[in-house]
């Protein structure tokens, strides 16, 4: 007999054991998106010299990466400003937030519910990603 139990597949989670894996991760996430979030809230990332986290592409390249601005975007939109927000990084306000809460939302309701959903795209969802990325960034640098 092995030290770590019999061999085999491991048993399926419980309902019970996902929602608790669930509540757990949802709470980590809000922790730190506050966190972060209050941090954001005193740091406007529009002035130079304030302490965040640059983009390592812009970085090396000089060229703008598909998400860069989001970090502004997401201060102008926590001060109301979605007109700052959108020429901030508009691919990403009008895409990739409503996606990203739609996903958030659906590991969220199925997790309560005690269920597990698979959260990985398909092959033709990572190409629609990376196209759209890939021309938004490429748009983005020729128009300046």
């Amino acid at each position: 007999m092995s030290p770590y139990g019999p061999p085999g597949p491991a048993p399926a989670p419980t309902a019970a054991s996902v929602r608790r894996r669930t509540l757990r991760r949802a709470g980590i996430a809000l922790g730190v998106g506050a966190a972060g979030a209050v941090y954001l809230w005193h740091t406007d990332p529009h002035r130079s010299g304030q302490l965040l986290l640059p983009c390592p592409f812009h970085w090396a390249t000089g060229l703008l990466c598909p998400v860069c601005g989001g970090t502004r975007m997401a201060y102008d939109l926590m001060h109301g400003d979605v007109v700052a927000a959108f020429h901030d990084n508009a691919v990403l306000l009008t895409l990739g937030v409503p996606a990203v809460a739609w996903l958030v939302a659906r590991q969220l309701a199925a997790g309560l519910r005690g269920r597990s959903v698979r959260t990985g795209l398909t092959a033709r969802g990572n190409a629609v990603v990376l196209g759209i990325a890939a021309v938004w960034m490429v748009a983005r640098n020729l128009v300046g």
